[in-house]
């Protein structure tokens, strides 16, 4: 049997807000696997959410490029030493820079990034420049290309570049994606991925295996019940069809306008400006999260 120790009952103590005992409790039962835990609380009940364990991590910003067709777009983390650099204008335009250039360059990964041209040289001169005149380490973590070959791209930064998305959007008309209000539209959608963190963009495309594991938790959580196995199912699926609600952006309700879903918001806007939009994917960033 795997030791329980007390960090590790803090761990998911932190992740879950359930009671200590509860975890330790939910450790010995899943042999110290803290996934298996987590479930375990879930199952009865006592741990409603599931929190991201925090993790150590550099200074820096996350920048979000659109072009001014909205047609390219993408995301880099760009990470320093200190929160003073991390915020310095001069820092955070070298990011954005960087990313209109992965937007533009297609890069395959950071080395090719930093081969591509820049000015009169290369990114990764630049880069060595940007060190030496701050005085910090510094260094491309990661980065996403999104490309809207049929629609229009629309992007939101947040808690000053901590926290970025870019989402895509497939519209009828080509000229829609100039259109003020469409511009709006597909604003406060960014700001929806940012503020509430969807599973996905629509229901089709939530994993196989979430979908499997958070069935197999409701289903769980019904046989508690003691009811008939056809109830149990009932109020599995009904469960499941609230994650969906809650997880998926275009059934979520808009946070701007609780009366409306993202996908209703879309059919209102279609209509006002004479054209189909349908949202299709997002990309988000946390800063710190990338592996």
């Amino acid at each position: 049997m795997a030791q329980v120790t007390a960090a590790l009952v803090k761990q998911l103590r932190e992740m879950t807000d359930s009671p200590m005992m509860e975890c330790k409790k939910a450790l010995v039962e899943a042999d110290g696997d803290i996934d298996k835990a987590v479930d375990i609380l879930r199952t009865m009940g006592i741990a409603k959410a599931v929190k991201r364990a925090g993790r150590d991590t550099n200074e820096g910003t996350i920048a979000a490029y659109v072009s001014e067709d909205g047609k390219l777009g993408a995301l880099l983390e760009l990470t320093c030493e200190t929160d003073f650099v991390g915020t310095n204008p001069k820092f955070t335009g070298f990011a954005l820079d960087l990313a209109k250039i992965v937007a533009e360059n297609d890069p395959a990964d950071v080395e090719a990034l930093k081969a591509c041209p820049m000015g009169e040289s290369t990114v990764d001169a630049e880069l060595t420049e940007m060190i030496h005149v701050i005085g910090e380490n510094m260094k491309v973590a990661r980065f996403q290309r999104v490309v809207a070959e049929d629609g229009a791209l629309g992007s939101y930064v947040h808690l000053g570049g901590k926290l970025a998305d870019i989402v895509t959007f497939k519209l009828g008309k080509a000229e829609t994606a100039a259109n003020e209000q469409f511009k709006t539209f597909a604003h406060d959608v960014a700001m929806q991925v940012a503020a509430v963190a969807p599973v996905s963009a629509r229901r089709d495309d939530v994993p196989a295996d979430v979908i499997e594991h958070e069935l197999s938790i409701y289903k769980a959580q019904a046989a508690e019940s003691g009811k008939p196995e056809a109830i149990q199912e009932k109020m599995a699926q009904g469960r499941l069809e609230k994650y969906f609600k809650e997880s998926v952006l275009t059934e979520q309700e808009f946070v701007k306008d609780g009366s409306l879903t993202i996908g209703q918001l879309a059919k209102n806007v279609s209509k006002d400006v004479d054209d189909t939009i349908e949202v299709m994917s997002f990309v988000r960033y946390n800063f710190g999260d990338a592996e």
